[in-house]
């Protein structure tokens, strides 16, 4: 059996993630619904402020607390997608806002009066490359007026508050391309009522994507975080953190995938005996763990180089391209494995093996990341 870290967090999780089960998950799946109950249970046990400073209100831990809870959560058939980025979206406002803001809404989140669940970056017409974004914000007075658009931006009708990535200074006028964009916290209930307009995205899985749109939205100048023309820096401090986290939900997922897959292969006869003794179906179950065992190595790496302060780009996102590819062949294995029960809505197969499908495209696709390790790691000339 596989050594876990912070066993007693994956217990408690593990115990009150069995008060979710399937048939939970299917009734929201069915209605396009949020967990609201199962994101109040998790503030409620403290797991989704785990990240925050006890000064803030949060208990303090390490990046590999929050990875434990979150690959338990996706063993345990449950979906950590509607709730990770209450962990990691607040590092910007805790590494970068100054002491009035965090003392303002860190205890806040991490109390769970107010959730800080939704970053605005991606555009239409700009997509992974976000030194084009468009969004603008121009200053007046005392407050920003923000105009513009966001697409996939996921929870933001479950969302209090808000990181929004603006330009506050055009690209064409800029020195660099990663120069003159900002970084504001907006209040999502007042920018409803002024100027904002949310449209959710219908998508394969129950994600709460949305499209934003941005008409003349008053910003408080005091909502901006750290220095005005630096936000791109700001944002990618976090996102190391965000593939980390996500790496270790596929690990979950794929943990998942093998034991079904296992369980099933050896209980269920055809021919005069059980499946799992055919190498045809034992052997990719076997592949199955052995990948995953091989990407819970990488995120393992990742994770203690996050914890220690030490650059670790390459491994972040090695390790989610590797962690998502192994969750992904694990539910093709588990589905291939119970055959015509793995459609089956009831077995919940499917609805994990949809949702862990997003994760070879975001937060961000497999070849961004094998771009980067090549011209990281290997020295090779940038392809864009």
């Amino acid at each position: 059996m596989q050594k876990r870290s912070h066993p007693e967090i994956r217990e408690a999780v593990a115990k009150l993630c069995a008060e979710f089960g399937g048939s939970y998950w299917r009734a929201l799946d069915e209605k396009r619904q949020y967990p609201t109950e199962f994101i109040s249970a998790l503030s409620a046990a403290g797991y989704l402020s785990i990240l925050i400073p006890e000064e803030y209100g949060g208990s303090g831990q390490p990046l590999s607390a929050a990875c434990a809870v979150l690959e338990e959560i996706q063993y345990a058939g449950c979906n950590g997608s509607s709730c990770h980025a209450q962990m990691y979206i607040m590092g910007t406002l805790l590494r970068h806002g100054n002491e009035e803001q965090k003392q303002r809404y860190l205890p806040k989140v991490a109390s769970g009066e107010l959730r800080l669940q939704a970053f605005g970056v991606t555009e239409p017409s700009s997509g992974t490359d976000t030194t084009r974004i468009r969004t603008s914000a121009e200053k007046h007075d005392d407050h920003y007026i923000v105009n513009g658009s966001k697409v996939w931006i996921s929870r933001t009708e479950h969302s209090d508050l808000m990181l929004l990535l603006v330009r506050t200074t055009p690209r064409e006028e800029c020195a660099k391309r990663t120069d003159g964009m900002s970084v504001l916290l907006v209040d999502l209930r007042e920018a409803l009522a002024d100027g904002l307009t949310i449209k959710p995205i219908r998508t394969m899985m129950n994600h709460s994507s949305t499209e934003l749109f941005f008409d003349d939205v008053p910003v408080p100048a005091d909502n901006l975080i750290g220095e005005e023309g630096k936000g791109f820096r700001y944002i990618l401090d976090g996102m190391n953190a965000e593939r980390i986290l996500i790496a270790a939900e596929c690990v979950g997922d794929a943990r998942y995938f093998i034991e079904r897959a296992a369980a099933y292969a050896s209980e269920r006869e055809v021919f005069g005996g059980p499946i799992g003794q055919n190498q045809g179906i034992q052997f990719p179950i076997a592949r199955a763990y052995t990948q995953m065992r091989a990407a819970d190595a990488l995120v393992s790496q990742a994770i203690e180089l996050f914890d220690s302060g030490e650059p670790c780009g390459s491994e972040a996102n090695m390790a989610k391209m590797v962690a998502s590819e192994a969750s992904w062949f694990a539910g093709d294995t588990c589905i291939q494995t119970h055959g015509g029960y793995g459609f089956a809505e009831e077995y919940d197969i499917e609805r994990k093996f949809r949702e862990t499908r997003l994760y070879q495209v975001a937060p961000i696709s497999t070849n961004l990341i094998l771009s980067h390790v090549a011209t990281h790691e290997l020295g090779m000339p940038k392809s864009f």
